[in-house]
């Protein structure tokens, strides 16, 4: 997807039933763009039913990582 460097998906040693899912984006203009586009619509009309909750949403900037530019700036 345009400007996400990083999608991943992990499960929560500690709840089963929980999902972590942690998105690296070159901007928050582009991840804003992303919730637009169809495919990604589709997938979160899909996926939402599936949903019990969303916990608690951090953004965090990371400052490296394998794969990721010194320009990556904002993770959500």
């Amino acid at each position: 997807m345009p400007g996400c460097l990083s999608y991943v998906v992990a499960s929560d040693p500690k709840d089963p039933e929980a999902l972590w899912i942690t998105e690296v984006w070159d901007s928050p203009v582009s991840h804003k763009a992303s919730l637009g586009l169809p495919a990604v619509k589709e997938a979160l009309s899909k996926g939402r039913p599936l949903i019990a909750g969303f916990g608690e949403r951090f953004e965090t900037n990371p400052l490296s990582g394998y794969g990721l530019s010194s320009t990556s700036t904002r993770a959500a």
